[in-house]
């Protein structure tokens, strides 16, 4: 018997309103971005929207023995939207966005300007290990992903898994997944952003890790649902 779902899709949430906000005060230099709904509020744009629309088309044109037998879903309103188009989601807190905590809203110069330390900071351990204050660094987001680990492997073995989270969220099931290397993490994160509704494909292989079976990856950052939908695809920063 699988100890590991069928499948496992992980999905970025459509574009949301504050990856909007986010490119408008990069493109102006500003130190700050005017968002004033907390994280776990803000919503899918419009191009956002259209996103999921398309990614929910997609996983119903797939037979119905392919299709996701759970959709899990980040608690926060975007995401929760996106998944709506897959599926009924079942929310997790863990599967939320990286915490920022005092450097929330703030751009790299903002970051610079206002917290000089912590830039210094996180420019010598990296992004990897760097904790902001009050907030996560990536360690701490895989420290949660991996009770999420453990369910899939115990609770879902043999379904077909479909979770909708964040970009940072999606590396991090990677870096699990794959068993792989702080360095071979971030040098995937270095070729470019997880793109808003792109999919990340996984299937179970009972060979893999050694014969002992895993997820092997299938699909990194698939968009051709979106683009097939004619729905935009949202051009990297």
């Amino acid at each position: 018997m699988a100890s590991w779902p069928h499948s496992v899709w992980l999905v970025r949430h459509g574009e949301s309103a504050g990856n909007v906000a986010r490119d408008a005060a990069l493109k102006a230099n500003l130190a700050r971005i005017d968002l004033a709904q907390r994280d776990v509020d803000v919503p899918l744009s419009a191009r956002g929207e259209q996103q999921a629309a398309a990614l929910g088309r997609w996983f119903a044109a797939l037979p119905v023995a392919e299709r996701p037998t759970l959709v899990l879903s980040s608690p926060y309103a975007r995401a929760l939207q996106t998944a709506a188009a897959v599926g009924a989601p079942v929310a997790d807190e863990r599967l939320r966005e990286k915490e920022f905590g005092s450097l929330d809203l703030l751009t790299k110069r903002g970051i610079e300007e206002t917290f000089p330390q912590e830039a210094a900071s996180r420019a010598k351990l990296g992004k990897f290990y760097y904790r902001p204050p009050s907030g996560e660094s990536w360690c701490d987001v895989i420290h949660r992903l991996r009770s999420v680990l453990g369910e899939l492997q115990h609770t879902y073995a043999g379904e077909r898994v479909a979770i909708v989270a964040h970009q940072v969220v999606v590396l991090c099931f990677r870096y699990l997944f794959e068993q792989l290397t702080e360095a071979q993490i971030l040098a995937i994160d270095r070729e470019g952003d997880v793109a808003n509704c792109s999919i990340t494909a996984y299937g179970y292989d009972p060979n893999a890790i050694g014969g002992r079976g895993g997820l092997v990856l299938q699909r990194y950052n698939f968009v051709a649902p979106l683009e097939a939908a004619g729905a935009p695809v949202t051009a990297k920063p």
